[in-house]
C-alpha cells in the first residue's frame, strides 16, 4: 500500500474514489462524516469533498494488497474448511505432581516443579522494578479541556497503583518534530516507560509515527489480536520502550494496556512477539476479568469507575 497526504487543493472525485481513509472526517458540526477505514466510493468521496479540512490521510491499494474485511472473509474460510485443532496456551501448568513410581504414558508430558527460591527471587526482582518508576506520557493535544483532566486523572490512578510517578503530561501538536521534541524533554527529565496516546494507529501518516522516524526508533509491533485494544503498538527507541496506548485505553477501559504495562513496569522482556501471545483469550471480556490488576476496590479489575 501507498500513503499518502491529500491536499484539499488538489482534490477531486476521481482521485479519491478506491482510496482508503486512514482516519475520521467530521463535518462542520463536528459529527463524523466518513469513518476511518472506509473504503471510498464516489457517495462517500463526494461527501468527504464537502466536508471542511485541508488535508487528509489516504491509502492506495496496490498490486497483492486486501482490505482488511476481504483478508477477514479470506481467513475466516481458511479456518472452517477442514475444523479446527484447539491448543491450549502453554505459558503456565496447573495440576497435581506426578506420584513416585507413577507410569507415564508414551508421549506424555512430565513438567518438572519451578524451584519456589528462583520464583521468590524473581518477584522480588519485579515488585524492586516497579517501585517508584518514573514514567512519562505524550497525548495529543486535540483533547478538550475535559478529556485532558479525565486523561491524566486515569494515568495518574494507574501510576500510584504501581508504586511509580507519572511525570506532568505533555500534550503535543499535530507536527513530527514536536512529538520527537517532548519524547526527548521526557527522557531527559528521568522517564524509564514512555507512553504515547492520541495517535491514529491506522494511519502511517500520523505525526508520532513521524516524530519516531526522526529520532530513528523502530516499529517493533502494531496491533495487537485481541480486544478492546487491538491498535495498541509498540516501538524501540535507543533501548527503551514506547508503549503506544489505544485510544480505547486513554480513560477508564481495561483493555491491552493494561496486560502490557505490568510487564514492562515489572523488567520483562517484551517485544512482538509478546504481543502476538495475547491472541491467546484474547477476547478481553468481563471473564477475563483476573488478568487485570485490581486498581480500585469498587470497581471491576482493570477499569477506573
Amino acid at each position: 500500500m501507498k500513503a499518502i497526504a491529500q491536499r484539499r487543493e488538489t482534490a477531486t472525485l476521481e482521485s479519491l474514489v478506491d482510496r482508503v481513509l486512514c482516519h475520521d472526517v467530521r463535518d462542520a458540526a463536528g459529527k463524523v462524516a466518513v469513518e476511518k477505514g472506509a473504503r471510498l466510493t464516489a457517495t462517500s468521496a463526494a461527501t468527504l469533498l464537502a466536508t471542511p479540512w485541508d488535508e487528509i490521510h489516504v491509502l492506495a491499494i496496490e498490486a497483492g494488497d486486501l482490505h482488511e474485511e476481504d483478508a477477514g472473509r479470506r481467513l475466516a474460510a481458511a479456518v472452517v474448511g477442514d475444523g479446527v485443532e484447539v491448543k491450549g496456551y502453554g505459558g503456565g501448568v496447573t495440576g497435581r505432581g506426578v506420584p513416585p513410581r507413577a507410569r507415564v504414558e508414551p508421549r506424555g508430558r512430565v513438567v518438572r516443579a519451578v524451584e519456589r527460591e528462583r520464583l521468590d527471587e524473581h518477584l522480588d526482582r519485579a515488585a524492586a522494578r516497579e517501585t517508584d518508576l518514573p514514567r512519562g506520557a505524550v497525548a495529543q493535544e486535540r483533547l478538550d479541556a475535559r478529556q485532558r483532566a479525565r486523561f491524566e486523572g486515569a494515568l495518574q490512578q494507574k501510576a500510584e497503583w504501581f508504586g511509580s510517578r507519572l511525570l506532568p503530561v505533555r500534550f503535543a501538536g499535530g507536527a513530527p518534530r514536536v512529538i520527537a521534541d517532548e519524547l526527548t524533554a521526557l527522557r531527559r527529565a528521568g522517564a524509564e516507560v514512555l507512553i504515547v496516546a492520541g495517535a491514529s494507529a491506522l494511519d502511517p501518516l500520523d505525526p508520532v509515527f513521524g516524530g519516531l522516524t526522526l529520532l530513528g526508533a523502530r516499529m517493533e509491533r502494531h496491533g495487537a489480536p485481541a480486544h478492546p485494544g487491538s491498535l495498541l503498538w509498540l516501538a524501540l527507541w535507543e533501548g527503551q520502550l514506547v508503549l503506544g496506548m489505544p485510544t480505547c485505553g486513554m480513560f477508564s477501559q481495561a483493555t491491552t494496556f493494561d496486560l502490557v504495562l505490568p510487564r514492562i513496569l515489572a523488567g520483562e522482556h517484551v517485544d512482538n512477539r509478546t504481543i502476538a501471545e495475547l491472541g491467546h483469550g484474547g477476547l478481553l471480556s468481563r471473564d477475563m476479568s483476573y488478568r487485570f490488576p485490581p486498581y480500585r476496590e469498587n470497581a471491576a479489575r482493570g477499569e477506573l469507575e
